[in-house]
């Protein structure tokens, strides 16, 4: 766990580096300008140094997070690593952006129950590895032993039982059901016989969403309990891409197959390509 300045950095960091390298600056070039301007009395700085060490001496930063492991937690270093896989479909952007929005949600004081979820949606909407996700999701000092073992089950059961199923069951909504159902409503009863790590709003939703897509869920959460919403950012047109250019590359295109088919019929007529041609004065 990081002092809340150190969060509020870490945003600013993930935020412009995106920005600098959308904007064509080399990524080494970007980490050494950013270092100049974080907050000085924070640890960032220096971390962000060894980020460019790594980057110029291996050209990955996820082994520079996964050394750095008081700075950086097990979540971000994995999710740059899906990032900085060959060939892989997440995007270093999305990347960027997620740790961001955490850093940020950080610094409003997150809880147990919204940073698992937050880390969760970032796994299912981005279609990553679960059981190393989950994995690194446990591997942080804001979740107590119990949430570790929590987690851990989650990433067994999760494909066989709904994520609503899991957090239901885990609720106070969930033994008041129980106890409704049994006649025991008003009455003494026994206690749960597993530790409760959600709270009641977050089972009722949850008992609401059962059998239902888990998009629903997250989204259900973010409206009635203001848990931080994932962040999807729209694909960027290169400037390749641009219609101007596009025009221009069809018409060498066709050019080429003019010249193709000039081939095929017996030849090039290479003298109108001659600049001698050009500029001769009218007349001669």
């Amino acid at each position: 766990m990081l002092d809340r300045e150190e969060y509020i950095e870490q945003a600013y960091l993930f935020r412009l580096f995106a920005e600098r390298i959308e904007g064509g600056i080399a990524a080494q070039e970007a980490l050494i300008a950013i270092a100049q301007e974080v907050l000085a009395t924070t640890k960032l700085p220096l971390a962000i140094g060894y980020l460019a060490s790594e980057l110029k001496l291996v050209g990955t930063l996820s082994t520079a997070m996964a050394r750095l492991p008081h700075y950086f937690n097990a979540f971000q270093t994995f999710v740059m690593q899906q990032a900085e896989e060959e060939g892989g479909r997440f995007d270093m952007r999305t990347a960027l952006a997620m740790l961001e929005r955490e850093a940020s949600h950080r610094t409003e004081g997150a809880t147990p129950q919204s940073l698992f979820f937050y880390r969760f949606e970032c796994l299912a909407r981005n279609r990553l590895d679960y059981v190393h996700g989950l994995t690194a999701v446990a591997d942080d000092g804001l979740f107590n032993d119990d949430w570790k073992q929590w987690i851990h089950t989650v990433s067994r059961q999760v494909g066989l039982i709904d994520l609503a199923d899991l957090v239901f069951i885990r609720s106070p909504e969930y033994w008041r059901l129980e106890r409704k159902a049994s006649g025991l409503a008003g009455r003494a009863a026994p206690a749960p016989d597993r530790v409760i790590l959600f709270g009641e709003k977050e089972g009722r939703i949850a008992g609401a969403n059962r059998g239902k897509d888990p998009l629903f869920f997250f989204a259900a959460l973010k409206r009635q309990l203001n848990y931080p919403s994932v962040p999807k950012p729209t694909p960027i047109t290169p400037s390749a891409e641009s219609p101007a250019l596009l025009v221009r590359r069809i018409e060498g295109l066709d050019m080429r197959v003019k010249l193709l088919e000039e081939e095929s019929r017996g030849g090039i007529d290479l003298s109108r390509f001659d600049p001698k041609k050009f500029l001769q004065p009218h007349g001669e």
